[in-house]
């Protein structure tokens, strides 16, 4: 079975999970715009996989003035674009009983990288979603901190955790519409890739990269529109449906 959408465009491609969605996707048959901030990451994927196959966006997404323009370019570009995952996000580790070692810059920007943005991103690209004549979806990389925080790294777990109810929220919110956009949030676990190179031998750390992407991709082809990798399964079929199913019975969807 293949996957439901045709043209996507897969913002934080450069590397992890990113980029082996882009991989698998183009071995699906799907054309592929991969967006990230490294030039030479970008140019190395697509001299591997040609440019009739996919294109390459160099772009910051902590760039949020200049967000509404960059969708705007690719929607232009690509009016058939269908399906917009977000991926980008970077993970850092505080300890406020040593407030002096807390730089809130990088705070900041690890906030304003895994949330903000993507909330940015999400406002700039409905518009066009919302006029195609088929289905569309909007896939967002959350985490399994967004249900379990680990405690050094606080702020990473709040960023996922607040985008896990934008998210629940969002869906009942685009549902009432008369376009269809899908919004579908993967939790990974803890997955063996550079977003853990603030910690020693962090890309030793969790599920092998290729399991996690032959799970989730199973999940994404299926239709699931929350779905919960490896470990993370455990958690997501005990209290994170019971919480859910407590919000979904005291729905109020605006009019």
């Amino acid at each position: 079975m293949s996957f439901h959408y045709n043209k996507i465009l897969i913002i934080g491609a450069t590397s992890g999970i990113g980029e082996a969605y882009a991989e698998k996707l183009i071995q699906d048959g799907k054309q592929v715009i991969i967006v990230g901030r490294r030039k030479d990451r970008l140019d190395a994927f697509v001299s591997k996989h040609g440019q009739e196959r996919v294109e390459a966006i160099q772009f910051d997404i902590k760039l949020l003035n200049q967000i509404p323009k960059f969708a705007l370019d690719v929607t232009n570009a690509h009016p058939d674009l269908d399906c917009v995952l977000l991926n980008a996000g970077i993970q850092r580790a505080f300890n406020f009983l040593k407030p002096e070692t807390v730089d809130l810059s990088i705070l900041d920007e690890e906030t304003l990288t895994n949330y903000t943005a993507f909330i940015h991103l999400t406002l700039a690209f409905i518009p066009h979603l919302q006029k195609q004549p088929g289905d569309t979806s909007l896939i967002y990389t959350s985490s399994s901190l967004a249900l379990i925080p680990v405690v050094q790294c606080l702020n990473y777990s709040a960023s996922k955790a607040a985008l896990h109810h934008f998210l629940l929220c969002l869906r009942e919110q685009l549902a009432d519409g008369p376009e269809r956009i899908k919004v579908i949030e993967i939790f990974p676990p803890a997955v063996q890739t550079e977003l853990h190179d603030d910690i020693k031998n962090g890309r030793a750390i969790g599920m092998p990269l290729v399991d996690f992407v032959k799970d989730s991709w199973a999940k994404l082809v299926h239709g699931d529109d929350q779905i919960a990798v490896g470990m993370v399964e455990a958690v997501f079929n005990g209290f994170e449906k019971l919480r859910s199913g407590m919000f979904f019975k005291g729905v109020q969807r605006p009019t």
